[in-house]
This record gives C-alpha cells, structure tokens and sequence, in this order.
C-alpha cells in the first residue's frame, strides 16, 4: 500500500515536473501579417486628363462622388485594419494594393482614422494601364524600412501587334524589423476575350516575375520573397505551375524554389473572387524556400489566410454569398471589394 503511494506520489511529482519544464521552455513567437488585397476601383472624383478615368464607377456615378469616395476609403481602410489582427493584434506589417487610381487615394487610406496611428508609408509608380489603375504597397513606418524600389514594365502585344498596356509589377525591398525581405506586388492581365485567349498574357506576366526572383536569388540564394497579387489564374494554372513552378507541398519545394501556400485553400474549394457561381482564387501570396525553414531566429512563414469575414460576403439576392463589392449595376452600394484580401503570418522567436 505504501509503495503504490510513493509511487502515485512519483507520477505526480513528475507530471507537475513536466508541465514546470514546458512552462519555462515554452517559446515565444512575434506575429506579423503581410497582406494583398484588390480594393476594387479606389478611384477619386477628379477628372484626370491624363487618365483614362472616365469610365471608373466613380465617375460613372451621377450624384454624390464626395460622398461615395468617402465611405468607399473608410470601408477599405476598416477591412485593412482587420486583416491578420486576430494573430498578430495589429494591422498588417506590409499590405500590397491593387485596382488603386493614383497616390493621392493610397494617402487617403493611409491617413484615415482606422489607420492613421500606425503611420503608414507608401511606395508607388503610375502604370500605363488602360483602365488607369495601379498597385502599390503599404507599409508601418515603425516595422519595416524600404532601402530600395523599382517599377517593372510588362510589355505586351494584342492580336494587331499593337501594345496592350497593363499594369507594371512593384518590386520593394527592406527590412521587417532588422530581417531583409524582398515584396513583388502584382496585377496580372485579365482574362477578357476567355481565359485560353488571354493566358499568354499571365504567362509572360509570371515570366516576368520569374526574372525578378531570379535577379534576386542570383544576388542573395537564400533571398526571402514574397510575390503577391491578383493574377487572374488560380494555382493551377499554366503560369503558376509551368513558368513559375510553385508548389502546393512544402516537401517538394526545392532549392531556389517557390510555395504557394494558397493552393491548398484552392483545392479545399475555397476562393477569393466568385464569377458565374463557382470561386476562383486569384489572390495569391507566393514564397521562397527559405521562408520555411525552422530556424526562428529571423523572420519564417507561419500560416496563410484568405481574410473571409462575413461582413464582408452579400448577404441576398442574385450574388449572395459572392463578395460584398462596391459598385453594382451603376451605383454604390456600400460594399467592399469583388476580392477577399489574402494574408500570410511571419514570425520570430523573441527572448
């Protein structure tokens, strides 16, 4: 009887020696969030004689352009706010933009209140794109410093040899809190004319981003890239698979390689931009190798998300249950965006 005391008392000794142990060896992690989101057609109520803006829905509308812009910015600006915060308990570190007119509508959305004490910088260039929007990037002051930047022109032809303007790809590097990363911010070509007419299109848009990772992993192999953007393919197709060769598993990526974290969201069903009632995911993030390595003494990949809320989804009628977008049938109608944001989780070990 009182062996089987001691020995209940020696279980218990080193149960609670145990749960001691993991308690003074439990690691702690700090969380960041970068970000891509399609703020669908952020264009001001100015006529830009330069731009081809007359056709935006902005300045479609007949009444109210002040108004509409107003809650347009705070409601992309209240969605920006939220995304990875559950997490990382702070707005996104960095935030790719797509579908944005010019710098002064980014400015809008940096300063407005939902936004405006985390002291957001902005990298941007104009775009020779048709429709008159551009990408940019969004980054705290306090967390992340750019040491360089770069505008790259993706030259293309129509069927009548004449050029087909789109949007250039933004390539930012800096430092995430004393780490070096590289962000390319990306729109590719649409798939106006069908998606088989227009996919040499994307394909020389990913090919175009295969140069920029190229260019630098032939400086740094072991560079940390995060390439982001609405490319109008999913992760299965030809641009993703056979130009850029992303992976879905992180075992298969290799040397040099790249992980498309968003594709196992893709094969589960799940989507960021619906069309015709089935779900695309077009809003990617994509890696490189060495942003998965265990070693958590610098910046890593942790998790992806696709930043789904419900307050963001239509709630009725022909698209319910599509993304809750801006502009419908002519008008505004208080929305958000026709895309999800997509975010990834970085984290490092913190003493």
């Amino acid at each position: 009887m009182l062996n089987k005391y001691f020995k209940a008392v020696i279980i218990v000794f080193s149960a609670l020696f145990a749960l001691k142990t993991e308690a003074q060896n439990k690691r702690k992690f700090k969380v960041h969030t970068i970000a891509f989101y399609n703020v669908e057609n952020l264009f001001d109520t100015i006529n830009d004689p330069n731009k081809y803006d007359e056709a935006s829905p902005m300045m479609e509308l007949k009444t109210a352009r002040a108004e509409v812009y107003q809650k347009k910015v705070e409601n992309m600006a209240s969605v920006i706010a939220r995304i990875g915060a559950d997490m990382a308990k702070n707005t996104p570190a960095v935030i790719g933009l797509s579908e944005v007119e010019n710098r002064a509508v980014i400015e809008d959305l940096a300063n407005d209140p939902a936004l405006l004490e985390k002291d957001y910088g902005i990298v941007h260039y104009e775009s020779p794109d048709e429709r008159g929007i551009d990408v940019a990037l969004m980054y705290q002051k306090a967390l992340f410093m750019p040491i360089s930047t770069s505008s790259h022109e993706l030259k293309l032809r129509d069927s009548d040899g004449d050029r087909d303007y789109t949007r250039d790809q933004l390539l930012v590097s800096g430092y995430l809190e004393g780490d070096l990363i590289h962000l390319i911010v990306n729109h590719w070509p649409s798939r106006s004319g069908g998606e088989a007419r227009s996919r040499s299109k994307r394909e020389a848009a990913a090919a175009l981003n295969k140069r920029l990772i190229d260019s630098l992993q032939s400086n740094d192999p072991y560079a940390k890239v995060f390439s982001m953007g609405d490319l109008n393919d999913n992760p299965n197709n030809s641009s993703l698979k056979k130009i850029l060769k992303a992976k879905g598993n992180k075992k298969k990526v290799g040397f040099k390689g790249i992980y498309n974290p968003m594709e196992p969201f893709f094969k589960s069903g799940l989507g960021s931009n619906a069309y015709r009632d089935a779900w695309s995911l077009f809003d990617q993030i994509l890696i490189t190798k060495p942003l998965l390595e265990d070693d958590y003494s610098s910046f890593r990949f942790y998790k992806a998300g696709i930043y789904n809320a419900q307050f963001l989804i239509t709630k009725k009628g022909q698209f319910k249950g599509y993304p809750f977008r801006s502009f419908s049938w002519g008008g505004f109608t208080n929305g958000y965006s026709d895309h999800f944001p997509v975010y990834v989780h970085v984290i490092k070990e913190v003493n």
